[in-house]
């Protein structure tokens, strides 16, 4: 039972040694035999499952459906449109036989799908009336990843990607901004994270993108995470892919495509966010078990009598709730106290046989280790009112660090000063070259993050070289 011995490093010490350990030892993910892959075990399968129902829910409401296209993408759909193909290429992995037969054209294994679905929707679009036209579809993708990190950066990871096309640039900006939105409630709401949220530099959007808007979050060893994006494509792959439809006027027009994107990455947000020293911490909105109920006792004749009671109590809540009743006698409780808090579940439910002559139950909160004694005819009532505080607590938190680590600079010594020793978000001003943006990533590692949608005052020249800022935008280093 080595998984279950803890934490053996503080997350202060050694941050990614610390990540890499509650990954392993809360069982959400070990390393697979191909390099660079990770098998996603029940734990953090059972998370992403949470993601998968709350995110399809809510996409369902603005009139979106699943479908499902081919894992295989030819390469002259790739080349169609140049600016995405460049952008991809140095990532794709290629089929070149298939058997014992050499293809004809390599196929890429799947890095992304507009190319191969707006080769669909270029059939089964012809006039307005099929418009919008609004698809969704949960797969797995592949980019080749020269160095990698649990959840974070794999070479095949988990996702979702919603492509839809619309009569208007206007429909299409307003879908873009839609689905952020949904985004942004559930990072915040479900999984207790803050984010910054703007739009991404030329230089940083997504490759054939006309605009790519972002979802920023902050890890507590100072560098930024991309939660997810949402993309405006333009007309640049309906032209490339011939998606046309007669428009009122009887006039043959483009289509305006949106594509958007959440992953696994997620999940790799919320372990750095949330989790301490004792290991994983999950929030109770995304958790797939909010209780572990622990009897205790420590004489034969007591262990009928308070399993029992534990059976009991667990029948109560689990009407409403994902409860575990760890009723396994080789291990002491306190051994279970250490397994449960390493993974993560929110409350911790102790039962004995004082416990049961009083009529009480004693809750143990998994965010600060508080105890709560509650009497049992209010523990339904009384385990709900801490979940939801949990939940609040672990944003609260969150939301502090966000706020504590955005600095504002004025020049360009004080921004590598900053970068180099505290990190997290740096305010400053920008004169919008591009030039100046790829020398500040070349020397300081530190990247646009945001470009905030409600242009902020300009309070200082352009720190990378010194002539008049067009803007305030946000820097991080990033995952």
């Amino acid at each position: 039972m080595s998984e279950q011995e803890g934490i053996t490093i503080k997350k202060s010490d050694d941050f990614s040694e610390w990540y890499t350990q509650v990954v392993q030892k809360a069982e959400l993910a070990d390393y697979a035999p191909v390099q660079g892959c990770m098998v996603i075990r029940t734990n953090g399968y059972a998370l992403w499952e949470n993601m998968v129902k709350t995110l399809d829910k809510e996409f369902k409401k603005y009139g979106v459906r699943n479908a499902y296209f081919p894992l295989f993408i030819p390469e002259s759909f790739l080349k169609k449109e140049a600016e995405h193909f460049q952008g991809f290429v140095p990532e794709c992995a290629w089929v070149t036989i298939g058997g014992k037969t050499k293809l004809g054209e390599r196929l890429a294994v799947r890095p992304t799908s507009e190319t191969i679905i707006y080769s669909m929707f270029s059939k089964w679009i012809r006039s307005w009336r099929d418009l919008p036209m609004k698809i969704n579809q949960w797969c797995n993708i592949v980019r080749w990843e020269s160095s990698t990190k649990f959840f974070v950066r794999t070479t095949e990871f988990l996702w979702q990607e919603g492509h839809t096309a619309h009569e208007t640039i206007k429909e299409a900006d307003k879908m873009m901004m839609d689905i952020l939105k949904v985004y942004q409630r559930f990072i915040e709401d479900y999984l207790a994270i803050p984010v910054l949220t703007g739009k991404k530099s030329d230089r940083e959007k997504f490759a054939g993108a006309l605009t790519t808007t972002t979802l920023e979050a902050l890890i507590p060893d100072g560098k930024a995470i991309q939660m997810g994006t949402s993309h405006n494509l333009g007309q640049n792959f309906s032209k490339a892919f011939n998606v046309k439809f007669l428009d009122r006027d009887e006039k043959e027009k483009f289509v305006w495509n949106t594509s958007w994107g959440v992953s696994t990455r997620m999940i790799g947000g919320l372990i750095m966010v949330h989790g301490d020293d004792k290991g994983l911490i999950i929030p109770p909105k995304i958790a797939h078990t909010h209780a572990v109920i622990i009897p205790i006792f420590y004489k034969p004749a007591e262990k009928k009598k308070v399993l029992k009671k534990a059976e009991d109590i667990k029948k109560k809540l689990e009407k409403e709730l994902g409860v575990i009743l760890d009723d396994r006698t080789e291990y002491t409780p306190g051994w279970k106290f250490n397994e449960w808090e390493l993974k993560g579940i929110p409350l911790r439910i102790e039962i004995g046989p004082k416990d049961i002559q009083k009529k009480q139950v004693v809750v143990v909160r998994r965010d600060n280790g508080k105890k709560i004694i509650t009497k049992e005819s209010q523990l339904t009532k009384k385990v709900n009112l801490l979940l939801e505080d949990i939940q609040k607590s672990l944003f609260n938190k969150a939301r502090k660090l966000l706020k504590d680590n955005i600095r504002t600079v004025k020049n360009y010594e004080e921004f590598k000063k900053v970068i180099n020793k505290k990190r997290g978000f740096i305010k400053a001003c920008w004169c919008g070259n591009e030039s100046c943006e790829d020398k500040i990533k070349q020397e300081t590692g530190a990247t646009i993050r945001i470009i905030p949608f409600k242009k902020e005052k300009v309070f200082s020249n352009c720190i990378r070289c010194g002539k008049k800022a067009n803007e305030g935008v946000y820097f991080a280093k990033a995952y």
